[in-house]
C-alpha cells in the first residue's frame, strides 16, 4: 500500500530556503517513489508560494516551477484559506492545480497521512 506523506510549509517562498527545501523533498519523492502520495499544505506566509506568474532572476530557484513539477507527478497542494485571506490572496491568481482549503481538510490530511513533515 502506498504511503501518504504530508509536507507542511509555514514560511515565505523567498528569503529563507524552507519552501525550497520542502519542495526539493516533494519533487524527489515524486521522482523516486511514484507510489507515494505527496501532499503539500501551505500555511502562514507560505500561502504566497502558490501565487502564479512568479518571476525570478536567472540562476535562482523558482517556487512556481517547483510546484508545477510536484503537481505534474500527481502531488496535491492546498492553501490555508484563512492564511490566504489574511494576506489578500483569496482572489489572486494561483498556480493551476493548487486550491484554497480549510483547517478541517488539513486535520483530515494529518489523520490520514503516514508521515507529516514540517518546514
Amino acid at each position: 500500500m502506498a504511503q501518504k506523506i504530508l509536507i507542511l510549509i509555514n514560511d515565505a517562498p523567498y528569503g529563507t530556503e524552507k519552501a525550497y527545501n520542502a519542495l526539493r523533498l516533494a519533487m524527489q519523492l515524486g521522482k523516486d517513489h511514484s507510489d507515494t502520495e505527496v501532499r503539500v499544505f501551505l500555511m502562514a506566509d507560505a500561502a504566497n508560494c502558490a501565487l502564479a506568474n512568479q518571476i525570478t532572476p536567472n540562476g535562482y530557484y523558482n517556487i512556481e516551477r517547483m510546484f508545477k513539477a510536484v503537481l505534474a507527478k500527481g502531488g496535491k497542494v492546498k492553501i490555508c484559506g484563512s492564511c490566504a485571506e489574511a494576506r489578500g490572496l483569496k482572489s489572486a491568481q494561483l498556480i493551476e492545480g493548487t486550491e484554497i482549503s480549510t483547517m478541517a481538510e488539513l486535520a483530515n490530511w494529518v489523520v490520514d497521512s503516514d508521515k507529516v513533515i514540517t518546514f
